[in-house]
């Protein structure tokens, strides 16, 4: 039954320079997340590996009697990392918390706007399913971006079987609640699920929570990144102690109002704050393969050029990149940074040509190796290949989206010969789990090889 589906195979020796295998390795796939390969290697190339996301508090207000008149303005370029993550949400806000005090800020009569034009305003790739935008894979991008722009859903049962459980979302979400829940017997499955409406932002939320259970939680994408952003900041200000007259607000609803009163003057910097570098931040994207991750540096390397950050910005200079390094224009489909779109296409050839690149360049290789899940160890291969020889020895980009499964990386074998390898499964009709199976043999069949 495999061989119904679509197969692109290519294996390389980086020792000896010869192909070991190859199968359709010209053939354009659907490469699921093994884009995020082709997005990193364009944005170390461009970035750096020790590129950092700047985000600014400002004002253009005056400060007196501890109050701050006027609006204070968190400005973006895009960092992704302010989440929970190691808890770098709470030290950002911390560190914002300490800097607005030191400069005798104790009360704000104002709002708190979200400055985002760093980007343009397409949060949604092109290709992405509609029946995914609701989770956290497929939450929108943007300059600004909070808790990787999700927002907790928690459902709570109510006091009586039959009774409609309560349902709520983080402020900022945008979405207005449409709760179908009930409260079933005590012991009954926990069944949540919450879809997004397409013609208004209406989350409606269906299942049943048992009586006496704990609260449910799901992240759900938000509608807004920058008003979520916006609105989480202002929380957290309250929370700290520090007093806030005005709603959040997204720059693009208030920038009229804001030119008219003459107020884009220089503004005052209260405090900036820089991301960690492109290595940690790649690292989490490929380990595990945060998709949200991906769509930012896609854009930033198209800002990076000087003008808004868009996904074509990005893809143009992703597609100048690969065209210097020989790689031909039709051997690959850009769409999006992380792989979610079913419109992007790419071959095995591409694959191990981008992927030979990095490892030949002594100043991406260590840094681009380490990012890469290891197999047996970590990542989104951490349970696969063990006790085998690839186990802590092979490291590999999966890939996975519906009918399509991939798998790209590195792997030494028996005699110690370095091979880089991708196997990209397309249109298979039996369980992904038995093509996972496949890969993960024809990969454990490579670190067993040997010439002798």
């Amino acid at each position: 039954m495999a061989s119904r589906g679509v197969w692109g195979v290519e294996v390389r020796s980086l020792d000896k320079g010869d192909v070991l295998y190859g199968h359709d390795a010209g053939k354009l796939m659907m490469p699921a997340s093994n884009m995020k390969v082709l997005t990193l290697a364009a944005a170390a190339e461009t970035l750096g590996w020790d590129y950092r996301y700047t985000t600014t508090l400002e004002t253009t207000g005056t400060i007196d009697g501890g109050m701050l008149h006027g609006d204070l303005i968190v400005r973006g370029t895009g960092d992704p990392t302010i989440n929970t993550r190691g808890s770098r949400a709470k030290m950002v806000m911390d560190q914002w918390v300490a800097a607005l005090t030191a400069a005798g800020i104790y009360l704000i009569d104002g709002r708190i706007i979200g400055n985002d034009q760093a980007f343009d305003d397409e949060g949604l790739g092109a290709g992405w399913a509609w029946d995914d935008l609701q989770y956290s894979y497929a939450a929108p991008v943007g300059a600004l971006q909070y808790d990787e722009n999700t927002a907790a859903l928690t459902v709570v049962p109510g006091t009586a079987e039959g009774q409609p459980a309560s349902v709520t979302i983080e402020p900022g979400s945008g979405f207005q609640l449409l709760n179908r829940t009930a409260t079933a017997a005590t012991g009954t499955a926990v069944s949540i699920e919450y879809k997004r409406h397409l013609e208004a932002p209406i989350l409606e939320v269906t299942g049943r929570v048992p009586l006496g259970s704990a609260p449910v939680v799901r992240a759900v994408a938000v509608v807004n990144p920058t008003l979520f952003f916006a609105q989480s900041l202002k929380d957290a200000l309250v929370a700290r102690g520090i007093a806030v007259s005005g709603p959040a607000a997204d720059f693009d609803e208030v920038a009229a109002e804001i030119v008219a009163a003459g107020g884009l003057a220089q503004p005052r910097v209260l405090v900036c704050t820089q991301s960690p570098p492109l290595s940690e931040i790649a690292t989490v994207m490929m380990k595990v393969s945060q998709n949200l991750y991906a769509e930012t540096l896609l854009k930033t390397v198209g800002a990076a050029r000087g003008g808004l950050g868009t996904v074509a910005a990005g893809e143009t200079v992703l597609k100048g990149l690969l065209k210097s390094w020989g790689i031909a224009d039709d051997a690959y489909v850009p769409i999006d940074g992380s792989g979610l779109s079913r419109y992007n296409y790419v071959t095995a050839e591409t694959m191990v040509a981008v992927l030979e690149r990095m490892y030949r360049d002594l100043r991406h290789r260590d840094a681009f190796i380490a990012t890469l899940p290891i197999a047996g160890r970590d990542g989104t291969i951490s349970t696969r290949l063990r006790n085998t020889h690839a186990e802590g020895n092979a490291v590999a980009k999966t890939g996975s989206i519906a009918n399509v499964r991939s798998l790209s990386g590195f792997v030494k074998t028996r005699d110690g010969e370095m091979l880089v390898f991708s196997i990209l499964a397309n249109d298979f009709v039996i369980p992904s789990s038995t093509i996972t199976w496949i890969a993960d043999v024809a990969v454990e069949t490579l670190a067993n090889f040997s010439r002798e």
